[in-house]
C-alpha cells in the first residue's frame, strides 16, 4: 500500500497521493459499488473527447446493453468538451441516462425526476435552437420517451430492466 505525504495509506482509503478519491471500487453495470474484491463491469472512461456522431453511437451502445450509467459519463464528456451552446443538450442528455440508471435501480422517485428534468433541458435547448435531430438523434422521440418512461415508472413503482426500456437516440429508422 502507498502512503501520501501525510502518512496515511492511500489505498487503504481509495484515494490518490493527494488525497482525492480514485473511484477504484467495482461497480455493477447500473454503476453501484460492489464489494472489494468482485468483479465488476469495465468502466467508461472519463475525459474523453470524442465527435458527437461517436458520442451518440457509444452511449446508444451502452444503452441498449442496459448500461444507462456508463452512457451518462460519454453524454457528461460531450458537454464537458464541447462548445458552450451544446452544454444543455448534453447535460440533459446525461440527465436522462441517469434517469434511466435510477429507474432501473428501482428508485421510482428519483428516476421519473431526472427523466422529465432531462426531457425538458432537451426539449427546451431543441426549442431554443430550432434543431430536432443534431447528430441525427431524434430530440422529438427522445423527450416522448423520456415522459413515458417517466410516468410508466411512478404508475407500476418497480425497477425497470435499462436495456429492454433504451431509448432510440436517432428513432425508430436508425441503429
Amino acid at each position: 500500500m502507498g502512503s501520501t505525504s501525510s502518512g496515511r495509506q492511500a489505498d487503504a482509503r481509495d484515494r490518490d497521493d493527494e488525497g482525492r478519491a480514485r473511484n477504484a471500487r467495482p461497480r455493477d453495470g447500473l454503476g453501484r459499488p460492489l464489494p472489494y474484491g468482485s468483479e465488476g463491469v469495465a468502466r467508461q472512461p472519463e475525459g474523453v473527447v470524442r465527435a458527437p456522431e461517436a458520442s451518440v453511437a457509444e452511449a446508444q451502445e451502452l444503452l441498449d446493453a442496459g448500461k444507462p450509467f456508463h452512457a451518462h459519463e460519454v453524454f457528461e464528456d460531450a458537454w464537458k468538451s464541447g462548445p458552450d451552446e451544446e452544454r444543455q443538450l448534453w447535460r440533459g442528455l446525461a440527465q436522462l441516462a441517469v434517469g434511466l440508471t435510477h429507474a432501473a435501480r428501482g428508485n421510482v422517485t428519483g428516476g421519473a425526476r431526472l427523466l422529465r428534468r432531462g426531457a425538458g433541458a432537451v426539449a427546451e435547448w431543441a426549442s431554443a435552437t430550432g434543431r430536432q435531430r443534431p447528430y441525427g438523434m431524434d430530440l422529438t422521440g427522445v423527450t416522448a420517451w423520456a415522459l413515458e418512461l417517466a410516468a410508466a415508472v411512478e404508475q407500476d413503482g418497480e425497477s425497470i430492466d435499462a436495456g429492454a426500456r433504451a431509448p432510440r437516440l436517432r428513432g425508430p429508422e436508425a441503429s
